[in-house]
């Protein structure tokens, strides 16, 4: 049986995450992680039953995060 390698969250080779490796790439919690996901403010896509970020949906959350509010 051949051996499984470890999953690192940091590989850039991966082209989807799993919701706890973008909480890991974040340094967030996994449950913030999802509250995120289901409140569509980071973006996810779904594969069969699960649940995947893109690794390109983590740089543009937290540019979202960076832009100046209209309200201040």
């Amino acid at each position: 049986m051949p051996e499984r390698r470890a999953v690192d969250a940091a590989d850039s080779s991966l082209v989807l995450l799993t919701v706890e490796e973008a909480a890991q790439r974040l340094r967030i919690g996994r449950t913030t992680c999802f509250k995120l996901v289901i409140a569509g403010e980071l973006e996810s896509v779904t594969v069969g039953r699960l649940r995947r970020v893109p690794p390109d949906a983590l740089p543009a959350y937290v540019a979202k995060l960076r832009r100046p509010s209209r309200a201040a």
